[in-house]
């Protein structure tokens, strides 16, 4: 089947991970990061602080995460999507209208939790599940809605924030989440059934079988690979956290940097569509051993960056990276750990990550107040990747043996 085929066929399925993907920004820290300065300013905060702050309340999320998760595995998307993007709207109104440091911390936990974290779960979780000959493609299509929502976000709303007051702006933010609902709930009208049933005696993992989150969690392959999941969230998260300070450190205006980010997001789409075809045709893992390589390479460009156009030569980089993450991990847990359980073993992967985003802004921020900027953090940072990726080599290694005779496909959505 063609990918134009594929997405006529299944538009209706393909849409709605788009849009939840897309509604997940308000809870991704390049849409909070946005108002940095003004967050620290109402709240007289410095770097350091607004970075615990902010770590505090994603660790909280990526804990709860962990069990929360798993819920995907026994309801349907739209029946929880009822429940969590009306939530999501509620915690912007309250970014709106609160004015405590305690009820800040609460609201990024909720933010956090159920932007970043569940939001995502749905679109992640539903593609792995709904599709299995074109995983990768229909994994690769819905991640549009992340690269859409971190291209259109940030000038947008940096755009405003010189017109309306920061406040007001959530108000906004809250609406469009809302606007989303309706929309989310027609498009899973026709919600598939669960195709971890059908797909029992297909789909399976290591030593030919599904793995509980259990299993995984004790496992040697799952700790190798441990590097892997939290390292991009961790500082790529940092990377658009610290996004006014790396501006203010390298003498850029704030707008002229985050219309960088478009191109970031045209690169990441492209390497989108082309890791998710990739996979659909030879698997997840050739591409999750080079998968760190360009986050490392682009933090090496970026802390050594002294114009504009090297910045942007950086994020770019990064953007392959960023695409490849959209696809390549989700595509991997399914194939290396089997699908029955696909929602626990991902949330599995998502607390990680969330955790992951919490760390990277508290370290950077505590570092900067140390007097390092974040520039002069990328390049252990970027170390970091590259001994993340001889862990890979030596997971995958060990994991390609394990793996059962390839099998035959029954769904061919």
């Amino acid at each position: 089947m063609s990918v134009t085929s594929f997405m006529r066929t299944n538009a209706r399925f393909l849409s709605a991970g788009v849009l939840l993907a897309f509604t997940s920004s308000y809870g991704q820290t390049f849409f909070v990061s946005i108002f940095a300065a003004q967050i620290m300013a109402a709240y007289s905060l410095t770097d350091g602080q607004w970075g615990l702050t902010y770590t505090v309340a994603t660790t909280a999320s990526a804990v709860l995460m962990f069990w929360a998760g798993a819920v995907t595995d026994h309801f349907r998307v739209r029946s929880l999507a009822w429940i969590i993007i009306p939530a999501l709207a509620l915690a912007c109104v309250g970014m709106a209208w609160n004015t405590s440091i305690i009820g800040l911390a609460v609201l990024v936990f909720l933010l956090r939790f159920l932007g970043q974290g569940m939001t995502s779960q749905l679109a992640v979780t539903a593609m792995a599940r709904w599709f299995v000959a074109h995983r990768g493609l229909a994994l690769s299509i819905s991640a549009m809605g992340f690269a859409v929502g971190t291209a259109l976000f940030p000038v947008l709303f940096a755009t405003l924030l010189d017109h309306y007051h920061w406040r007001s702006l959530w108000l906004v933010a809250a609406a469009l989440v809302i606007v989303s609902l309706p929309l989310v709930i027609w498009l899973l009208s026709a919600e598939r059934t669960p195709q971890s049933h059908a797909e029992s005696a297909t789909t399976l993992g290591m030593d030919g079988k599904h793995w509980t989150r259990g299993e995984v969690i004790r496992s040697r392959f799952f700790w190798l690979l441990f590097p892997l999941i939290i390292g991009p969230p961790a500082w790529g998260t940092a990377l658009f956290f610290q996004q006014v300070h790396i501006a203010e450190t390298k003498g850029f205006g704030l707008a002229e940097y985050l219309a960088l980010l478009p191109l970031l997001t045209t690169v990441s789409v492209i390497v989108m569509v082309v890791s998710g075809q990739l996979i659909d045709r030879f698997g997840s893992s050739g591409l999750i051993r080079i998968y760190l390589i360009p986050f490392a390479v682009s933090f090496l460009i970026i802390s050594s960056a002294t114009s504009l156009p090297v910045v942007a030569i950086g994020l770019m980089v990064f953007g392959i990276g960023a695409g490849m993450q959209a696809t390549v991990p989700t595509a991997f847990w399914a194939e290396y750990f089997g699908t029955r359980y696909i929602g626990a073993i991902k949330a599995i992967s998502a607390s990680v990550m969330v955790l992951g985003s919490a760390i990277g802004p508290g370290v950077s921020g505590v570092i900067i107040d140390l007097g390092y900027s974040f520039p002069q953090q990328m390049i252990y940072y970027s170390a970091f990747f590259l001994a993340a990726t001889g862990l890979v080599w030596l997971a995958v290694q060990e994991g390609k043996r394990r793996l059962p005779a390839p099998q035959i496909d029954v769904e061919r959505a």
